[in-house]
């Protein structure tokens, strides 16, 4: 396990676009991961919830690290859908992903994203999507 998460996290902070936002790589396992992230003024579009694409980045990186672990190794999104079930209000956001299906070289994996309000936290995304092997 621990040759698992040194890998995930030298994966995680090569990543430019992840630690511009402020993403936090939570927990690794095989074949699911958790990435973070405290919502902050940036991160909000103009009717004062975070924006789709901050949330979409979440569940699209949750999902491929997920199914990356599941493949044990560096993986590319292939696919990926989502449904955004209620605006992201809060002061959290967490990407929790699950492979669900593992070949030799593509996973198809599933993502909750919750938003944390006070003492609770919300469903506010359902993804999907497949991820390959990079080599």
């Amino acid at each position: 396990m621990d040759d698992i998460q040194a890998f995930a996290r030298q994966v995680f902070l090569s990543q430019p676009f992840s630690l511009l936002i402020g993403a936090e790589l939570v927990s690794v396992g095989d074949g699911n991961a958790q990435i973070a992230l405290d919502i902050q003024a940036q991160h909000k579009q103009q009717h004062g919830f975070v924006h789709g694409g901050v949330v979409s980045y979440l569940a699209d990186n949750a999902i491929t690290f997920a199914g990356g672990l599941a493949l044990d190794g560096n993986a590319l999104t292939v696919e990926f859908k989502l449904n955004y079930l209620r605006p992201a209000l809060g002061s959290r956001l967490i990407a929790q992903a699950q492979a669900r299906s593992a070949g030799k070289r593509i996973a198809v994996c599933q993502c909750e994203v919750h938003v944390v309000q006070g003492e609770t936290q919300k469903l506010c995304a359902l993804a999907q999507g497949t991820v390959v092997l990079s080599s």
